[in-house]
């Protein structure tokens, strides 16, 4: 690698960042390899993603997250009727990370109140946006044929205030319900 910041660090420090990167912890990465230098000469952000997006391709490992596996629908039903309670609704909702959205479901209980995240769909980085990959939101889609036939089963009410696109404040199940 010929990155003068990747040469800069100690050996202990890369192979510090070289573990978090096989543990897929890109963010805990980057911040290891920032953290390594003084505060007056750290690297920009820009700047260490590339290194650590290096070391994962040298280590043939790949920085893009792909898509999450098709959602199986009687594996989905045994996580849900492991829960605690009474499942009283399934619900999809918009999530986001430093690489870009998802959509999760989660089951709602009465007893106890609460609701347990089931699965994650994941159709790719928010890269497709540039590439005018997107919309239609393909996890969105999936979410919502499995979160309903999933709610079909237990008899109960499926939620998704925003299939249409991502949105982290619409609102919730339990506060339309």
């Amino acid at each position: 690698m010929d990155s003068p910041i990747w040469a800069a660090l100690s050996a202990a420090e890369r192979s510090a960042v070289d573990a978090l990167i096989q543990r897929d912890h890109r963010l805990a990465a980057v911040a290891r390899v920032r953290e390594a230098f003084p505060a007056d000469a750290r690297p920009g952000l820009y700047e260490t993603l590339d290194v650590v997006a290096e070391r994962y391709r040298e280590l043939g490992r790949s920085f893009e997250r792909g898509p999450t596996p098709p959602l199986d629908l009687t594996t989905l039903t045994e996580q849900v009727e492991a829960l605690p309670g009474r499942t009283v609704a399934i619900e999809a909702l918009w999530d986001g990370d430093s690489e870009g959205w998802c959509v999760d479901l989660v089951a709602h209980t009465d007893v106890p109140l609460a609701e347990y995240r089931v699965a994650t769909v994941r159709h790719g980085g928010d890269l497709r946006l540039f590439n005018g990959v997107v919309p239609p939101w393909p996890e969105a889609r999936e979410a919502e044929t499995v979160g309903r036939a999933l709610a079909e089963r237990f008899g109960v009410p499926f939620h998704f205030a925003s299939p249409d696109e991502p949105e982290i404040d619409a609102p919730r199940w339990r506060t339309t319900s």
